[in-house]
């Protein structure tokens, strides 16, 4: 299920964003600093880029790039 961002209130945008670029496997050993890391995932969600996922199984959201979405998630999305 795709969540609208813009749904989110700020907080709780920010902390998803904060805690999507502080998993593990997502620095890669980037030294870049948190904030720069969150902007950079809030510029992507506001440009189409990326899309928040929630999978009601696990009660996990995730960050997607847009073009590693299923098709047919974005028609439902739409409709």
């Amino acid at each position: 299920m795709l969540i609208p961002y813009h749904l989110l209130e700020a907080d709780t945008l920010t902390r998803l964003l904060e805690d999507f670029v502080t998993r593990e496997g997502t620095d890669n050993g980037d030294d870049t600093p948190l904030e720069t890391r969150v902007a950079r995932a809030r510029r992507a969600l506001e440009k189409g880029q990326a899309v928040i996922v929630f999978d009601p199984d696990s009660q996990q959201c995730q960050l997607m790039l847009k073009e590693e979405v299923p098709r047919e998630w974005l028609d439902e999305d739409r409709g």
